[in-house]
């Protein structure tokens, strides 16, 4: 089942599947819920999965101004709100990853479970090198993107530069900000991710209720590489 729901903030695609308890799956940037897709049948044996796609990514439309973290979570919460009767899991990736630690702390009565997947609370710990060529981020996914997106794929480049400029600017939470989180946490990284292992560490240590994998040779794509791995270590989070 997919469809849309009319949020406050933005008009927001979901596909659901499965039954049992509620899983929120958030995508990273620059792509969208199809990411998930070696991951979800195995999860919906378990859990009804829900997957959003953020404001401007797969099927749901962009609208005016920037990107940012904040406005991914308030959309977040408010699907959330909309869409789910009770709190739920909440697994993100990437920027979904930051964006599910920053949903979790501004209302934990809607989390359960967090599962955090190469993901920053701070984009100190990033290994970013220089920027995104935005041409080659284009060329590598914007026919899937004009695939579903309703703003069509010419639009793709302005969603790109739009992560690239957040990128430069978020994440920006702290060790003492992520130390509310009062919900039990599954912290998943590689041992080649972009996010620093040092940096992965500190967040490891600053969620009170957290547990942390690597996963052996892979790279900030793991849920792609090893799926049934990934896929087990979220499950019995």
């Amino acid at each position: 089942m997919a469809g849309y729901v009319d949020l406050p903030s933005v008009r927001t695609w979901y596909a659901e599947r499965g039954e049992g308890e509620s899983l929120v799956m958030l995508h990273g940037g620059v792509v969208d819920a199809r990411f998930f897709d070696q991951n979800i049948e195995p999860l919906a044996e378990k859990f009804h999965v829900y997957t959003p796609d953020f404001r401007g990514h797969g099927h749901s439309p962009d609208i005016e101004g920037p990107f940012s973290y904040d406005a991914f979570a308030r959309d977040s919460i408010e699907f959330l709100d909309a869409v789910l009767a009770g709190p739920t899991d909440l697994l993100g990736h990437s920027i979904g990853a930051g964006v599910a630690l920053m949903v979790a702390l501004r209302r934990p009565d809607l989390v359960r479970r967090l599962v955090l997947i190469s993901g920053a609370f701070h984009r100190d710990g990033l290994i970013t090198g220089d920027d995104i060529d935005v041409n080659q981020v284009v060329n590598a996914f914007g026919s899937a993107y004009g695939e579903v997106s309703p703003d069509g794929e010419d639009h793709y480049p302005v969603v790109v530069r739009k992560v690239t400029e957040m990128d430069r600017r978020e994440p920006d939470m702290s060790a003492s900000d992520v130390n509310g989180v009062r919900s039990r946490t599954l912290l998943v990284t590689s041992d080649d991710d972009i996010v620093t292992l040092e940096h992965t560490i500190a967040l490891y240590r600053a969620i009170p209720d957290c547990e942390l994998a690597i996963v052996p040779g892979t790279s900030h794509f793991l849920i792609q590489e090893k799926p049934d791995l990934s896929t087990g270590s979220s499950s019995n989070s």
